[in-house]
């Protein structure tokens, strides 16, 4: 199991824009080169940043602004915003167990309600973490990296 990968290069997206936004326009070429995808990667993960309210995104050189206070975007939110998982389900079960086996026959009466357990402990926990806390870190290793 593995969530996408657009989940971490949209935090990154934020950090970059934290740390480059005052001096620059924050641009997709400008963030493909701190992330290291294509730009095309990058506008679609700003196009759903955007949907959800989270970025401002100018088209062209208009550049990208964070559209909310840092503390009021949580890891879940970028998260959600950009379909880490297939129907909102992080879990995929196999599709056809076995009718005929007492195993397969049972194996999401077994299961469902244990991993749906894990899925929301996950985004509780998604939940509790801002932005801004991820924003405080990203500075304290850019000073440090500055040093």
């Amino acid at each position: 199991m593995q969530i996408s990968s657009r989940f971490t290069i949209a935090v990154h997206i934020f950090a970059c824009i934290d740390t480059f936004g005052k001096d620059q326009k924050i641009t997709s070429d400008f963030l493909s080169t701190s992330i290291n995808v294509n730009p095309v990667i990058i506008r679609k993960i700003l196009s759903s940043l955007k949907k959800s309210h989270l970025l401002n995104v100018q088209r062209g050189t208009g550049g990208t602004t964070i559209a909310k206070p840092l503390d009021q975007i949580t890891l879940f939110d970028i998260y959600q915003s950009v379909e880490c998982v297939e129907n909102g389900e992080l879990f995929h079960f196999h599709e056809n167990p076995n009718n005929n086996c007492p195993v397969g026959k049972n194996i999401h009466n077994i299961l469902d309600n244990k991993l749906m357990r894990v899925q929301k402990a996950m985004e509780d926990e998604l939940s509790s973490i801002t932005l801004k806390d991820v924003i405080e870190d990203t500075r304290f290793y850019v000073q440090q990296e500055m040093k």
